[in-house]
């Protein structure tokens, strides 16, 4: 089997002796470089695997490796640091610059360029119960533009399309939050493992660097949108998009603790908003910020689809007729107010689903209006 960026990182910090180990954590810890890693999330973890974890998802597969370099020399482990540079460098799984020069008019697959027609508003994809149309297909590769596109699409309608920088030097990033594991066992998300794995493939084929966080309390959540706004990358992007999938309240997403005895225990959708806009995330001004929010807005719903252990009477969340004064921003929901939205326990959402195979088979020639429209017309 092909060795993966994870593997790699696994395999160096294995290398390290017990005392070299605990120096890797502690100068980890101790980096004032943004984002910074807590270090009572650091003390906590037993396997380096989950280490290289800690490592993916808080610095991205991109700088994970640079960031783990950077610290195996600081501490006197230079031979173990050319080793993880050779391995990655010679197997290609290290992300290189792209210096190709394409584009269109939605995010794009890293092998072109890409540009957004001016988002506005937001909207809501009503993912009503399965009838006699299949499951969506999100194995179909996504589909690159062409230089002939780009250059036409520019001619035609190059006022009305947000700049794209070159992808030689941006730094595209997003944020993909899942929930999976609740405290109460019945709220289990079953098929959103499936849901994380599309959504993050789509996201890389469109350019970004994925920052990753799972089973998150609505505190946690709000920290990670605060400390993803301030990320540095941002200044030299073009965009961005932050997912977030899980249960749903009124003007809320739940956290992995919400319950009877914990109700506050979740994150306010308007917080997304204010952490991303031009006041408290200046380096995306003027960018176009993709929110998607997988989460039931309600409890209306005729029957459950699939046994999939929620109670029919959970989770309201309220009309999306919200008016951001905040610019620049597209919304998407996975329902209309007051139902729920549809997951399969084994193949995942339909509203990823469906959004993962618009994309793939058009984003190369719709813009994100037009994608959204279809995605939500399956």
């Amino acid at each position: 089997m092909e060795k993966t960026i994870k593997d790699y990182l696994v395999d160096a910090l294995d290398d390290l002796s017990s005392e070299n180990l605990k120096k890797f954590k502690s100068k980890l810890c101790d980096r004032k470089v943004e984002p910074r890693v807590r270090r009572g999330n650091v003390e906590k973890l037993d396997y380096t695997m989950e280490l290289a974890d800690l490592l993916i998802n808080t610095f991205t597969t991109r700088s994970a490796v640079h960031v783990t370099m950077e610290i195996l020399t600081a501490i006197g482990c230079n031979q173990v640091a050319e080793d993880l540079k050779r391995d990655t460098e010679s197997d290609g799984s290290a992300p290189q610059p792209q210096v190709q020069n394409n584009s269109v008019t939605a995010p794009q697959p890293e092998v072109q360029d890409s540009a957004v027609p001016a988002p506005q508003r937001s909207a809501a994809v009503a993912t009503t119960p399965p009838g006699s149309y299949d499951q969506p297909d999100t194995s179909a590769a996504l589909i690159p533009s062409s230089l002939e596109f780009k250059q036409a699409i520019l001619r035609e309608q190059g006022q009305k399309i947000y700049p794209v920088l070159d992808k030689a030097a941006r730094k595209r990033l997003a944020l993909l939050i899942n929930n999976v594991e609740f405290d109460h066992e019945d709220m289990k998300r079953n098929g959103a493992q499936r849901d994380e794995e599309n959504m993050e493939k789509l996201l890389r084929g469109l350019g970004y660097d994925v920052v990753k966080r799972t089973n998150l309390s609505g505190q946690e959540m709000d920290e990670a949108i605060k400390s993803f706004a301030g990320r540095k990358e941002h200044a030299e992007s073009d965009s961005t998009f932050v997912v977030i999938m899980s249960h749903g309240k009124r003007d809320a997403i739940l956290g992995v603790h919400y319950g009877v005895n914990n109700p506050n225990d979740v994150l306010p959708v308007d917080s997304i908003y204010s952490h991303l806009n031009s006041e408290n995330c200046p380096a995306l001004i003027n960018k176009p910020k993709v929110i998607l929010i997988q989460a039931c807005r309600g409890g209306e719903n005729g029957k459950v689809w699939v046994a999939d252990s929620e109670p029919d009477q959970l989770w309201n969340m309220e009309s999306d007729v919200w008016e951001h004064k905040e610019k620049d921003f597209i919304s998407l929901l996975s329902c209309t107010p007051d139902t729920k939205s549809y997951r399969h326990k084994l193949n995942g959402s339909l509203f990823i689903g469906f959004l993962v195979e618009v994309f793939n088979a058009n984003a190369n020639k719709d813009d994100i209006e037009e994608l959204f429209r279809q995605a939500g017309s399956n």
